[in-house]
């Protein structure tokens, strides 16, 4: 399957999909409309023939007045009673003005399709029986026939036959006996007369009823009414909804699926042909929510772009830079002396040092060099700041201290050099701190000027390591024409000299809890018997410990020296 066929293949999908929803969605509004029509019909057409029930009721009363309906009334009872013999019922029922309600019962009954019109009577004794012993006390209700016009005249009732009120009636008929409500609703029921509504009216007297007229219509007129009326609705219904779908598919995939399947594959052609744009994106014309994105996605192409050719010229510089800081690394590298021993020849005293920068390049140095035969000078030195300024700054820095110590001086004086040369054009404003010693090595006494660094520790043969606590000056390059203090100090032979950089104590671990002095002492103290070199390596050791994965924030710099002094001849 090529390209073009897959495309086909998508649309056809995503139009199947929208028709889908829609489809469903007026699926949905169709049964609803036949369901909301059809309960609202139901309801209106059985309140209709309600009303209808018991407007017949009401016809069919007038056909008797109360007298009559109580002495057939009576009559029936009598004759259930064995008060009254055959004879006597069926001259009643022989009487003209009975004939003639039967005769206007059938003819109301056929006037207006009902099933049955019937009289019936609850005898006002046995409601007084019913009344004072509690109704809870049967289970059934005894009523007795006065007349009835039933569709099939060899199953009517006759005056006298007796029957039982339905439970559902029950209620109403003693309602009707003892405050003489009108009950005015009907109730539906399936049983062996047929599935009928049925309205029953009560005939009241002195305020109670002694009777009721029944009417009973057929629930298949109704029904059928109900039935003509929602094949109707349904019928028109389904040809509303069935344009109104094809409508919305159309205007949908106009509006919809065309511009999105549009945007979708500018999209893709946009990332298959190496971020090549393209002008289709501008005819979309929705006016709407998806010409905005028509829009945007123009826009973030158009975007990409931008930022790819701007990350090619940013990752070409990078790696530019890279390289050129490569090359600074290792000449800053290549300027501090790293030949260890670093004076083969010397036998008063060993030394090594190390410098792990925290970027490419540092700003810390050390540095260290013989003035003369018997004197040494020493530098440990930290420029404020990182990265390339400070390694430029540090390069001007120790190329000063180390020029001027050469030509001889105090460290006072060299370090008060190097302060004013070093204020001079210093807009960038960066000072350095140093320690700055010379040590006679055949004596071991020296001389040190500390300018804001880090107090130095010292080991005393068969002692620990301490820190040589004095008063500062301050930094170098912080201030012209600064004279700095100087400390007089001596070493024995089998003393050590410890000088560092703060990148040592202010080693920071996750929790953001520095190394301190007090790790560093016991570092330096855990082997006693160690060179300069091990020495270094466990102090580097016991931070690399301490800090864990936390990165490095400050260059690391350290230089430690062991003195024999001068061997007799």
């Amino acid at each position: 399957m090529n390209k073009e066929d897959k495309k086909t293949k998508n649309r056809g999908k995503m139009a199947f999909k929208f028709a889908a929803i829609i489809f469903l969605m007026c699926i949905l509004i169709y049964l609803g409309v036949i369901f909301t029509g059809f309960m609202l019909y139901d309801d209106d057409c059985k309140e209709s023939y309600d009303m209808l029930a018991y407007s017949v009721a009401e016809t069919a009363k007038g056909y008797l007045t109360l007298d009559e309906f109580e002495e057939y009334a009576n009559a029936a009872y009598a004759f259930n009673q064995g008060e009254l013999d055959e004879a006597a019922l069926k001259e009643i029922t022989e009487r003209p003005e009975y004939k003639t309600m039967l005769e206007l019962l059938y003819k109301l009954r056929d006037s207006n399709k009902a099933n049955d019109i019937f009289l019936v009577t609850v005898n006002m004794d046995v409601m007084k029986q019913f009344t004072q012993e509690g109704y809870e006390n049967y289970t059934w209700m005894p009523l007795y026939y006065i007349a009835d016009s039933y569709i099939k005249p060899e199953e009517n009732y006759k005056l006298g036959d007796k029957g039982s009120i339905l439970p559902i009636f029950q209620e109403h008929v003693r309602e009707s006996y003892e405050s003489g409500k009108v009950y005015e609703n009907y109730y539906i029921s399936n049983g062996p007369f047929g599935y009928v509504m049925t309205a029953m009216l009560p005939i009241l007297k002195d305020g109670r009823s002694i009777g009721f007229i029944g009417v009973e219509i057929p629930m298949e007129t109704l029904q059928r009414d109900i039935s003509t009326f929602v094949s109707r609705i349904s019928i028109v219904t389904a040809f509303i909804v069935f344009f109104s779908l094809i409508a919305c598919i159309a205007l949908l995939y106009k509006n919809v699926v065309s511009p999105v399947q549009l945007i979708s594959t500018e999209a893709k052609n946009f990332v298959d042909n190496n971020t090549q744009i393209s002008d289709k994106l501008k005819t979309v014309k929705t006016k709407d929510e998806i010409q905005t994105l028509s829009e945007n996605i123009y826009q973030m192409e158009v975007d990409i772009n931008d930022y790819i050719d701007n990350l090619q010229k940013v990752t070409a510089e990078k790696e530019r830079i890279g390289a050129e800081l490569n090359v600074a690394t290792q000449i800053q590298a290549d300027m501090l002396p790293r030949m260890f021993p670093a004076f083969p020849g010397k036998d008063e005293f060993n030394l090594y040092a190390s410098m792990n920068p925290a970027k490419e390049v540092g700003g810390d140095f050390y540095d260290f060099f013989l003035i003369d035969d018997n004197t040494l000078g020493m530098v440990m030195a930290d420029v404020s700041g990182k990265g390339v300024p400070a390694a430029l700054f540090m390069v001007i820095a120790k190329t000063l201290i180390k020029n001027r110590a050469l030509l001889g001086g105090s460290p006072s004086e060299v370090l008060a050099y190097a302060n004013d040369q070093l204020c001079e054009g210093n807009e960038a404003e960066l000072f350095v701190t140093v320690w700055f010693a010379i040590l006679d090595i055949t004596t071991g006494k020296g001389i040190a000027a500390n300018a804001g660094h880090e107090h130095p520790a010292i080991k005393r043969k068969d002692g620990k390591f301490e820190l040589a606590l004095y008063r500062h000056s301050p930094a170098v390059a912080t201030m012209e024409g600064i004279r700095f203090k100087e400390h007089e100090f001596e070493l024995f032979p089998g003393d050590s000299l410890f000088v560092y950089t703060d990148g040592v104590p202010e080693a920071t671990d996750a929790n953001n809890e520095l190394y301190g002095t007090d790790r560093m002492l016991e570092a330096l103290n855990s082997n006693p018997n160690a060179t300069v070199k091990e020495l270094l390596t466990s102090v580097k050791s016991s931070i690399d410990e301490f800090v864990g994965t936390a990165p490095q924030f400050d260059d690391i710099t350290m230089l430690a020296l062991n003195f024999f002094g001068k061997k007799e001849a």
